[in-house]
């Protein structure tokens, strides 16, 4: 039932069906692909929200909802904070929703930092974090059994040496490269 609604949705990508739209939002948390597993859980906690599909590769999810009965009485303009309150609040604080990256592609560089002590998903939670707070890291994602944590980041707000320090002044030990 909820693929065929998904799919009627698919037809309208951008027409609102009955109130319901497709919106595309960057899914904070998303460090690992298993991930995708937690935030079904989480969404299933809010009511009139659906994930259509997941582009893990961007960290953006296209959801399905009517604003006016998934989140009652938010002005528009506050939808966002309001999913991603609503999200974190499913999600044990692990997941959240923000706008989408106006920083062209094309324009973002891509870092591997290699690195030691990652033993599990919380250490991978907190590693990436750490990693997506920082000014200028579009997305992140960390890995414990490879061992690295790899960000998208615009070249002109940041940088790897500034990332790596950041890591080390929170106790994350930086790999020598491969």
């Amino acid at each position: 039932m909820a693929m065929i609604a998904a799919s009627q949705l698919g037809a309208a990508a951008t027409q609102p069906v009955a109130g319901v739209r497709k919106v595309v939002h960057r899914v904070t948390g998303l460090f690992s692909a298993d991930r995708e597993a937690d935030l079904r859980e989480a969404l299933l906690k809010l009511p009139g929200v659906t994930l259509v599909s997941l582009d893990f590769d961007h960290c953006e999810g296209t959801f399905a909802y009517d604003p006016a009965k998934a989140f009652p009485g938010t002005k528009p303009d506050k939808i966002v904070e309001r999913f991603d309150q609503e999200l974190r609040n499913a999600s044990h604080h692990t997941m959240g929703i923000k706008a989408v990256c106006t920083t062209p592609r094309e324009k973002l560089a891509r870092i591997e930092i290699p690195v030691e002590g990652l033993d599990c998903r919380a250490c991978c939670l907190a590693a990436y974090e750490i990693m997506a707070k920082q000014e200028g890291v579009e997305q992140a994602t960390a890995s414990f059994k490879e061992g690295k944590i790899t960000a998208l980041i615009d070249p002109a707000k940041t940088g790897r040496e500034k990332l790596e320090a950041v890591l080390k002044e929170r106790g994350v030990t930086v790999a020598a490269p491969k």
